[in-house]
C-alpha cells in the first residue's frame, strides 16, 4: 500500500491517512462567532470523504482576533457547544479534527476595537492603525489562548493548532519585518508565553501544533537559519507537529507554484525529528504521493483541492485499489 494511505500517529491521535484539510476562512459565521449549517456541512462532507485530519478555519480566541466579523470565535461556551457538535459528527465519520486557534493582530478587519500588534503600524492602507502590546500586555494574550484551548478541550477536538502564520498576531511578532531590531529569541517570547499557557491546561497526550511562515519571501525577512532555529525551539516547547506555510507578514507575494512550500518542509526535516505537514498548491493524486513516499512531509494539505474535490481520498483509495477508503455507500461508483 501506499504510505499515503497509512496511519499516522501523533500522540494519543491515530489518523487513517496521511491527507490532511488545512483551516480556510468560510466567513460564514454572523457577528456573534456561532458555527452554523453551512459549517456543518462543509466538515462532515470531508469526513465522509476520508480525509484523515480536518483542521477548523481560523477561530478567535476574541472578539478582535477575528480576521473579519464572520469568522467563527471559541472565545464563549455558546461558540464552544455548536463546533462540539461539528467535532462529534466528524469523528462519528471516521475522521480526526483539530481547530487552529487565532488572533488576528494587525490584519484583523473586526469592528471590536482595539487592534492588537506588536507593532503600531498598520499593515497597510486599508487597516487601521493598532495598538503596540507591551511585555506586560503579553499574557492577557495568552490567557485569551488557554481559555479558547480550554474550551477546544471541551468540545473534543483532537488537536489544536495555533495559527503563527500568514501575518497574524503571532506571525508578526516572529517575523523580523516588523520587529528588525529584536534577535529572534526576542520575538519568540509572545509565542512562548501563548504555547505554555496553552500546555497548561491541553492533555499532555493530546497533540499540539503550530502553524507557521516558514519565509516572508523577502531578502530581509525570516531566514533558512531562523527556521531551523524556530523548529527546534518549537520542539523544546513540547510542541507536537508543525503546520508549514508562508508568507503574509508583508504584501510581498510568494513565488507560488504547485508543491512551493514543500522544501520548507524538507528542512525542518533534515534537521530536527518532528512531524511536518506540507503543501501549497497540491492538485494531483501523483504530487501527493510524491510528497509523502520521498519522505519531505509526514502529512500532505490539501486547501482548494479539497474545496474543489472533498473526495480527493475516494480517488486516491480507486488508484491504488484500497477498498475500505471509499465508503460502502459510494463503491458502485
Amino acid at each position: 500500500m501506499k504510505k499515503i494511505l497509512t496511519p499516522f500517529v501523533i500522540k494519543d491521535m491515530e489518523l487513517k491517512n496521511r491527507i490532511v484539510m488545512p483551516p480556510m476562512c468560510m466567513y460564514s459565521a454572523k457577528e456573534d462567532g456561532l458555527a452554523t449549517p453551512w459549517h456543518y456541512t462543509h466538515y462532515t462532507t470531508r469526513a465522509v470523504g476520508n480525509v484523515g485530519l480536518i483542521i477548523v478555519e481560523a477561530t478567535a480566541v476574541s472578539p478582535e482576533g477575528r480576521i473579519t466579523d464572520n469568522d467563527l470565535g471559541i472565545w464563549n461556551d455558546d461558540q464552544r457547544d455548536r463546533l462540539a457538535a461539528i467535532v462529534q459528527a466528524v469523528q462519528q465519520l471516521g475522521s480526526k479534527i483539530g481547530i487552529q486557534l487565532q488572533h488576528a493582530g494587525r490584519k484583523s478587519q473586526s469592528a471590536v476595537l482595539p487592534h492588537y500588534s506588536v507593532s503600531d503600524q498598520a499593515f497597510n492602507r486599508e487597516y487601521i492603525a493598532p495598538q503596540k502590546l507591551k511585555q506586560e500586555d503579553y499574557p492577557m494574550i495568552a490567557d485569551a489562548f488557554q481559555q479558547a484551548a480550554k474550551r477546544a478541550l471541551e468540545a473534543g477536538f483532537d488537536l489544536i493548532e495555533i495559527h503563527g502564520a500568514h501575518g497574524y498576531l503571532l506571525s508578526e511578532a516572529i517575523s523580523p519585518l516588523t520587529r528588525p531590531e529584536l534577535v529572534l529569541s526576542e520575538r519568540l517570547k509572545l509565542l512562548d508565553q501563548v504555547i505554555q499557557a496553552v500546555k497548561q491546561v491541553w492533555p499532555e497526550q493530546k497533540p499540539l501544533q503550530v502553524r507557521i511562515s516558514a519565509s516572508d519571501w523577502r531578502d530581509d525577512g525570516l531566514s533558512q537559519t531562523d527556521l531551523i532555529q524556530l523548529a527546534k525551539h518549537l520542539q523544546d516547547l513540547g510542541v507536537d507537529s508543525i503546520n508549514v506555510s508562508s508568507g503574509g507578514v508583508s504584501e510581498t507575494a510568494p513565488r507560488a507554484f504547485p508543491g512551493y512550500q514543500v522544501p520548507f518542509s524538507e528542512i525542518i526535516k533534515q534537521h530536527i525529528d518532528m512531524a511536518t505537514i506540507a503543501g501549497g498548491l497540491i492538485n494531483s493524486i501523483d504530487m501527493a504521493t510524491e510528497i509523502i513516499e520521498n519522505r519531505r512531509a509526514d502529512m500532505v494539505f490539501l486547501g482548494r483541492e479539497l474545496l474543489r474535490n472533498p473526495y480527493f481520498v475516494h480517488q486516491l483509495a480507486r488508484r491504488f485499489d484500497v477498498d475500505d477508503m471509499v465508503p460502502t455507500q459510494y463503491r458502485r461508483a
